[in-house]
């Protein structure tokens, strides 16, 4: 049984209380969590020797779930991208095996499931995917949900579900909860897997104590999974993120503890730079 773990960034502010050289902030992020979403490779495909820095800082067993470019989902939405796609696979290529999944982020207002599927069709045998949708209609609408699970099983490829819920439960009560809800969607949980390697998003509040009664649910699920011989990936959404990275942990602790047999996460390394005294 293997459960990953993770958060939006490797690196934060508060994780150090003074700043790691660059060199060493995935390789510190690792030793704490097991996975990490690649939001860059949203705004820009990296140079190639940059993710070669990423592959060496990180075990063989770390996953990365790579966000696909903006210039494929949101600008030509998914439409006429055969290269751009084969420029950043080339790019994202030395990751090998720590590629978990290509991450499909689609614009909340696209409902082109034709255009998806041609996508899913054209990629690589050794690509797996993961598709996030944001349109209300494939939350709310059978016949669309069920469409789009057509396309997404016909390509092997799964739904990742952002579970913005506890975050919306209740008016926002800090800047920060402000500012998350004004980008995050707002649909139903869903947590139905589609694959062996089901992908979860779950974004909680600023208090502690409301994120983890609200992670509860997936803990369940999470469970379930594990017992059906899945291998999921939760990442730990909060709206300043200042306590994801530990909150991932304490996921994964409250797992492991209705699973014991399950592999525990390693000791992190030290977050402060090394002095000589």
């Amino acid at each position: 049984m293997r459960l990953y773990v993770g958060c939006a960034m490797w690196t934060h502010p508060d994780w150090q209380e003074k700043p790691l050289p660059p060199a060493e902030r995935l390789r510190t992020y690792s030793s704490w969590c097991n996975a990490v979403e690649g939001n860059t490779t949203f705004y820009a495909v990296p140079q190639r020797r940059t993710v070669e820095s990423w592959a060496r800082q990180t075990d063989p067993d770390f996953r990365f779930v790579i966000k696909l470019p903006r210039t494929i989902t949101h600008d030509r939405r998914l439409t006429g991208v055969d290269d751009e796609m084969a420029a950043f696979l080339d790019a994202i290529e030395p990751l090998g095996r720590r590629l978990h999944s290509l991450w499909v982020q689609l614009p909340a207002s696209f409902t082109n499931l034709p255009a998806l599927a041609e996508l899913l069709d054209g990629l690589p045998s050794h690509c797996r995917c993961a598709v996030e949708v944001r349109h209300p209609v494939f939350f709310e609408n059978p016949r669309a949900t069920a469409q789009l699970e057509q396309v997404l099983t016909a390509a092997g490829a799964e739904w990742i579900p952002f579970d913005t819920t506890v975050l919306f439960d209740g008016p926002p009560v800090s800047p920060a909860e402000y500012e998350a809800r004004s980008k995050k969607p707002n649909n139903r949980r869903r947590t139905r897997a589609l694959t062996e390697y089901p992908i979860v998003r779950y974004h909680g509040r600023d208090d502690i104590a409301t994120t983890v009664a609200g992670w509860q649910p997936w803990i369940d699920t999470t469970v379930a999974w594990l017992r059906e011989g899945r291998s999921p990936t939760v990442f730990i959404h909060t709206p300043d993120n200042a306590s994801a990275r530990t909150l991932a942990r304490r996921f994964h602790a409250e797992v492991r503890a209705h699973l014991p047999d399950m592999e525990p996460l390693p000791d992190p390394l030290p977050t402060d730079p090394m002095t000589l005294f």
